[in-house]
């Protein structure tokens, strides 16, 4: 089982008070993501790595008379290829929340697919679970987004938090006027 972390990241837009004079919106930004020692490249090249090595063992002691050494070689490089392919494939997986522009959006990414939802943060209701290991629900209308599965259960509850304090402080600012807008 491997450590899971999260990057928690806040800004400030400041392009729109220097067009209208008004206060700068607020930008929250949770990215959640796995803790991964080797990105999907460096898994190739171990693998290449690997690959040579062991058939040059394998060669050479199929050259001593022990040929049977070969196949049962290449069923490993098989096994530990399919594994690294797996790791790989979601080596880059990611959770991101973002609350900006009077939007909620929530992005994962799994596998290569990527997937966004929008949600009107002012209707949005933060959920923890009571268990340890559930996840946070984000409910809105007839939809549920489950995220934080990259996250140990502390961590999580204090994404919970963190996300519901953001939303309530949304509530309270009034919403920003665009240039030309009354």
């Amino acid at each position: 089982m491997q450590d899971l972390g999260i990057a928690f990241q806040m800004a400030r837009d400041e392009s729109v008070a220097g067009l209208n004079g008004l206060r700068p919106a607020l930008c929250t930004d949770w990215l959640m993501k796995r803790n991964c020692s080797l990105s999907p490249r460096q898994v190739g090249w171990f693998y290449l790595s690997i690959v040579c090595i062991s058939f040059a063992i394998a060669l050479l002691i199929a050259w001593w008379g022990y040929w049977l050494v070969l196949p049962f070689a290449g069923l490993d490089l098989i096994g530990l290829g399919i594994a690294l392919l797996v790791y790989a494939r979601h080596a880059v997986d990611y959770e991101r929340v973002s609350l900006a522009g009077g939007k909620l959006v929530v992005e994962t990414a799994s596998a290569g697919k990527v997937s966004r939802q929008e949600f009107n943060p002012h209707w949005v209701r933060v959920e923890s679970g009571e268990s340890s290991r559930a996840l946070v629900t984000l409910r809105s209308g007839g939809r549920v987004v489950r995220v934080g599965k990259f996250l140990v259960p502390s961590a999580r509850r204090k994404f919970a938090q963190e996300l519901a304090t953001a939303l309530r402080r949304s509530e309270e600012r009034p919403p920003d006027l665009g240039v030309g807008q009354i």
